[in-house]
């Protein structure tokens, strides 16, 4: 069993460096996903309506079938 200290406050300025930090994390993951979803779209849409059938979509299901395979 380990014992947690919480007598000792945190490091000044430790909150909002991870805060800080967190924000830019954040940030990164959802440009990546927004990338991977523009490749995607990109990508969905060069194929002819019949190949989009093949595998079950329509045209117009593109971007939301993109911005949920990007947030994976």
């Amino acid at each position: 069993m380990s014992v947690i200290d919480t007598q000792n406050a945190a490091p000044l300025g430790a909150v909002a460096a991870f805060r800080v930090v967190t924000l830019f994390e954040r940030a990164y993951d959802a440009f990546t996903a927004w990338r991977r979803a523009r490749a995607t779209v990109s990508v969905l849409a060069d194929l002819s309506d019949q190949q989009l059938a093949d595998i079950g979509l329509l045209r117009g299901e593109i971007p939301d079938v993109a911005a949920t395979l990007a947030s994976r």
